[in-house]
């Protein structure tokens, strides 16, 4: 049976998945260490990455080329660009762009990889469910929603950033890792979608507001993650 893929960025994020774990087992490839387990009766494999594009590539495709798996989720804390969003939030990534990405001297848009495109949609099948899902979830003191996640290799403090970013590719949420995970899905073939909760919002001196709300965003994505795998319909016979 394959296994479901989860990739995060830090401790606090893996900390939280693991948590809700059952029956872990560590298996470690290079320096990557595979917790495996059930999530709600689902068999899971959650990976921490570290920080970075290049990091989230790299576990990415040793995961997919050493285990079995149905479909990879990447959940994490995430920077507010939209003002619609608060800390504590939670975004289901529609699509996502690499916004560091630029070959605009031949020609493209920003954001364009050769190959890929302006953006990788998520797997419209995986988000439709977790739409229809999160419909039915009891009242909560916060929002979760679907829109456009963008990555890039620098954490975004800048406010005059935050709003490049917005206005160039509509984006809801900054990060560091999903649209990489997503070029290597996308390249291999394997079914991807991401949920991020807000840790931040750029504006000079939101390092210290990442610190202090990251273990709530990663509850939250955790709790998501939770009730998503207790449907038993969720994922069943996903496409890439």
């Amino acid at each position: 049976m394959k296994e479901i893929g989860i990739i995060v960025a830090m401790d606090e994020e893996r900390e939280a998945i693991v948590n809700i774990m059952k029956e872990v087992k560590v298996e470690q490839i290079y320096n990557l260490r595979f917790l495996r387990g059930t999530i709600q009766g689902k068999k899971c494999i959650v990976v921490k990455s570290g920080v970075g594009k290049v990091n989230a590539a790299r576990t990415t495709q040793v995961m997919l080329q050493n285990f079995e798996i149905q479909y990879v989720i990447n959940v994490g804390a995430g920077g507010s660009i939209n003002g619609m969003l608060n800390i504590g939030d939670v975004l289901i990534g529609k699509e996502v762009i690499q916004h560091d990405f630029d070959i605009t001297a031949f020609g493209h848009s920003k954001g364009y990889i050769t190959g890929i495109g302006n953006s990788i949609i998520c797997n419209r099948e995986l988000v439709g469910q977790l739409e229809k899902m999160i419909q039915n979830i009891p009242e909560r003191s916060y929002q979760i929603k679907l829109g456009i996640i963008a990555t890039g290799d620098i954490f975004c403090t800048e406010g005059w950033m935050k709003d490049k970013i917005r206005a160039k590719f509509n984006a809801d949420v900054v990060d560091m890792e999903c649209a990489a995970i997503a070029q290597v899905c996308y390249l291999d073939a394997v079914p991807f979608i991401v949920v991020r909760a807000i840790s931040d919002t750029p504006n000079g001196k939101n390092a210290s507001t990442f610190g202090e709300n990251l273990k709530l965003a990663s509850k939250r994505c955790a709790n998501l993650l939770m009730l998503a795998l207790g449907d038993d319909f969720f994922g069943q016979g996903v496409n890439s």
